[in-house]
């Protein structure tokens, strides 16, 4: 069976409002044209199906249209956080091995100190405004292009490279195939009384880089023909505004979202969220006391649900049945759950287990990884998520924990491996370790402890800006710690995070018999 994401636009009218950016309102019968414009200004570069083509576009107007041209030509979408520093924009482009890249207006001055000689495969850097520079193409003169049509791709063509972090080392490019990212969209169209749907305007704050922001808001609104107010920038007050402004009926977001909204003044709230008739958390843990508060300030149901990049991304959801506070919901519509204990075997109800994942939301490995590939699923082909979590009688699931090391900021997944490796190049540092703290707006924050190498004193501040130079912002400590040792595993030498975790880690003994100074 053909098919192709991108085919998602273009039966809704063509008067009605696609996207609402900077601004301005583009139709979908506007999209189509711009969307089919830039199609054949990709392939007039020698772009062939199968290319993969980077976007580094805050949420706008600009990675829209790049993002359905890209898919609608056939070629793999790979979105890259704007704010990236100019080393993990090169890591990320030589990983996937892009033959372009579409550098938005807040990615150009960063992208203009990577070194291009260091990038094997780009040929073509599309940017979004003016440039004078021969180098550089004006994503504005391939509109001008004529018009291709869509590329014909199969279910299990690769559509998106999404990155995602593994416990043991660099972010890895998840697949995920048209169909796996159809799926997802159908899951909440089995739910259709609960889905976007024309006439909705959709709150676009979640960061398009990520998969809940590509595939829950933007592919969610697109696919049900409704609108999608994008921001660029969250500021609690004006976003308030603009949605009682544009009267928006759908809005998503992480948790300390909808904690900075309920703590604006009752000025500001009066009447705001009226028109919203349905309210999503995900990307983080909700807290039921969170929930609450946003039912008595906000005057919404907030459902929560949960998912993964791998499984483009939805697994649970609190949508369409009777929330249970603290619950992540009910199994999504086509897909299988499985909670496994320690042995291989599905554990009773209420006994913890790690979810294992099987649907056509699954994606298909990792990029060019075989090995984490492997790894990641069972021989029988159930995707192993690394969460924890516990069932109830009626099918309500609970997370109680993760066999992964992960730390999640503000929804975004941030292994200790990649930061600790960050820390380690530092030629003042003789060895690290990195755990999530709990941190009021974001959820949780990263803390490093650090152990010097004496070779050069170290100040708290210089380490940090020296992994704001290497990292996303995200990922970049906020609290570090020196100490002479680390809390270690007698006989393998593997560092004890549950030690550094301890309410008081300057007294947690290592295995080693080993404290912290």
């Amino acid at each position: 069976m053909a098919t192709n994401l991108a085919t998602i636009i273009e039966d809704h009218p063509s008067d009605a409002p696609a996207i609402i950016s900077r601004g301005r309102v583009t139709t979908y019968g506007e999209l189509r044209d711009q969307v089919g414009r830039l199609r054949g200004g990709l392939r007039s570069l020698g772009l062939r199906p199968g290319d993969r083509v980077a976007i580094a576009c805050a949420n706008n107007w600009y990675f829209v249209v790049s993002y359905l041209a890209a898919l609608g030509a056939g070629l793999v979408a790979v979105p890259l956080n704007p704010q990236s520093p100019a080393p993990e924009l090169t890591r990320g482009l030589n990983t996937v091995g892009a033959r372009a890249i579409v550098v938005g207006p807040s990615s150009r001055r960063t992208f203009s100190e990577v070194d291009r000689s260091a990038l094997a495969d780009l040929d073509h850097v599309i940017v979004c405004g003016a440039s004078e520079r021969d180098d550089l193409i004006q994503l504005d003169s391939l509109l001008s292009a004529q018009p291709v049509p869509i590329e014909e791709r199969s279910r299990a063509d690769l559509a998106v490279l999404l990155f995602t972090s593994g416990s043991a080392g660099r972010p890895r490019a998840a697949m995920l195939t048209h169909g796996n990212l159809l799926a997802s969209l159908g899951q909440a169209e089995t739910r259709h009384a609960h889905a976007a749907r024309a006439g909705d305007v959709v709150f676009g704050l979640l960061p398009l880089h990520h998969v809940f922001g590509l595939n829950v808001a933007l592919g969610g609104a697109l696919h049900g023909g409704s609108a999608l107010l994008l921001i660029e920038r969250f500021d609690p007050s004006s976003a308030v505004a603009d949605i009682a402004t544009h009267g928006v009926t759908v809005v998503a977001g992480p948790p300390q979202m909808w904690a900075a909204f309920v703590e604006l003044d009752d000025d500001r709230l009066d009447g705001a969220f009226s028109s919203v008739r349905l309210a999503v958390s995900g990307a983080a843990e909700l807290s039921p006391a969170l929930a609450r508060r946003v039912a008595e300030r906000l005057g919404v149901d907030l459902r929560q649900g949960y998912g993964l990049t791998e499984t483009s991304p939805t697994v649970t959801s609190s949508v369409g049945v009777e929330p249970r506070p603290g619950s992540i919901g009910r199994v999504a519509p086509g897909v299988d759950v499985r909670l496994v204990g320690a042995d291989g075997e599905d554990v009773f109800i209420g006994d913890p287990g790690e979810i294992w994942v099987r649907g056509a939301n699954v994606f298909e490995g990792y990029w060019q990884d075989p090995e984490a590939t492997d790894a990641a699923f069972s021989p029988d082909g159930w995707f192993r998520t690394g969460d924890i979590a516990v069932v109830d009688d009626d099918g309500y699931l609970y997370i109680v924990g993760r066999s992964k090391d992960l730390v999640i900021v503000s929804g975004f997944n941030v292994y200790p491996a990649e930061v600790e490796e960050v820390l380690r190049s530092h030629p003042g540092v003789a060895a690290a370790a990195v755990v999530g703290v709990p941190h009021p707006h974001t959820g949780e924050a990263v803390k490093a402890y650090v152990v010097g190498s004496g070779s050069e004193p170290l100040e708290e501040d210089d380490v940090i800006d020296f992994c704001r130079s290497r990292l996303a912002r995200y990922k970049c400590p906020t609290k570090i710690d020196f100490v002479d040792q680390l809390p270690t595993e007698r006989g393998v030498g593997k560092v004890l995070r549950r030690r550094l975790r301890e309410p008081d880690p300057a007294l947690a003994a290592s295995a080693d018999g080993a404290r912290l100074p």
